[in-house]
């Protein structure tokens, strides 16, 4: 089966929230309605409203900050073939926000990430960590990796994946080459496109951002560019009719630790003259099989000066003090008795 990351219309969630309600004029059902889906999906961590990496608590709309978008593939069809499966985090997508100038990044976490969860006391795949302890597991990995706060989080589960983007009628995309791959219900060659520029639905982008034909480098910033694609959708005049439907298909499938008052200090991202848009940037690594007892376990093993760089650039956006050098992710071939197999033998387990 197929286990590789769905990182993109998910997002488009928060992005409607985020947006609706702060544009001019739309009219107040529509507020109303954001707010009560808003408080409706509220799930405080237990840490309470402040990270342990913050002095003192941040207030949006005042302050540079960051937000954790969780992915959580919990479809009818996977549940049935694994009931635990539905508590790993298939896509994880910081994005680090500075109020000076109102930018934005977005850094695609792969799944499969080596790294140290605090609450087994082990590295293990950062996917894993939901499935130990929840979000509140899953944001402390992240803070750990990534050496910065995650002030807010937002967790969506894929149930809603293609109704987001059917509600929005699809989005534009260049598809870079032909295509054969699975719905999501896991058909077999169920879905196939043809390279060019084209209007995807939401089982067709969601076929796109799952497929493994190219390298995870490349499908990484493929799907960060359809998040870019579907922000431009949701964000558009022509999809303030539809978002009655976004809405709707967001529904009870997202948590987050934000409140509606929270949320709509982000308009000044979204209503920006030149429109809204972020720069996005992945963590580099070398992904294979590593050898557990007699198990072999495939990894995505983080590169430890990209890291360093990705965290410094991180901490830098938030306006906080340069990250010391660490190599708490980094990694030997010989002690960790790598064994890398042909790309397309490839497969992600747990």
């Amino acid at each position: 089966m197929n286990k590789w990351v769905k990182r993109t219309l998910w997002m488009a969630g928060l992005l409607v929230l985020l947006f609706v309600g702060t544009a001019a004029g739309y009219g107040a059902y529509l507020t109303d309605k954001v707010r009560d889906s808003a408080n409706e999906s509220h799930e405080a961590l237990d840490r309470g409203g402040k990270s342990d990496k913050r002095q003192t608590e941040i207030t949006p709309g005042e302050d540079h900050l960051s937000v954790l978008f969780v992915g959580i593939d919990a479809s009818e069809s996977r549940t049935e073939d694994n009931e635990d499966r539905n508590n790993l985090s298939d896509a994880l997508v910081l994005a680090t926000f500075n109020d000076d100038d109102k930018s934005v990044q977005l850094l695609s976490i792969p799944r499969d990430t080596y790294t140290y969860i605090p609450e087994v006391d082990r590295k293990e795949k950062i996917t894993h960590a939901h499935a130990y302890g929840g979000i509140d597991s899953t944001v402390e990995t992240v803070e750990g990796l990534l050496d910065v706060p995650v002030d807010y989080y937002v967790r969506l589960n894929f149930n809603s994946f293609i109704e987001v983007v059917n509600a929005v009628g699809g989005v534009k995309y260049d598809v870079p080459f032909d295509l054969k791959e699975k719905n999501s219900n896991d058909k077999f060659q169920a879905i196939q496109l043809e390279e060019g520029r084209q209007l995807l639905n939401g089982e067709e982008a969601l076929a796109l951002a799952r497929t493994r034909t190219d390298s995870d480098i490349e499908r990484g910033q493929r799907q960060m560019e359809l998040i870019k694609a579907i922000a431009r959708e949701v964000s558009s005049f022509s999809s303030f009719r539809n978002y009655d439907d976004i809405i709707d298909a967001v529904g009870d499938d997202m948590t987050t630790n934000m409140d509606f008052d929270q949320m709509i200090t982000f308009k000044d991202y979204f209503l920006q003259e030149g429109g809204f848009s972020f720069d996005t940037m992945q963590l580099e690594g070398e992904g294979g099989f590593f050898r557990e007892g007699e198990d072999r376990v495939w990894r995505y093993m983080v590169n430890e000066e990209n890291l360093y760089e990705i965290q410094t650039d991180l901490r830098a956006h938030l306006d906080l003090p340069e990250t010391e050098k660490d190599s708490e992710n980094s990694w030997n071939e010989d002690e960790n008795d790598f064994a890398q197999e042909d790309e397309e033998n490839e497969e992600s387990s747990w």
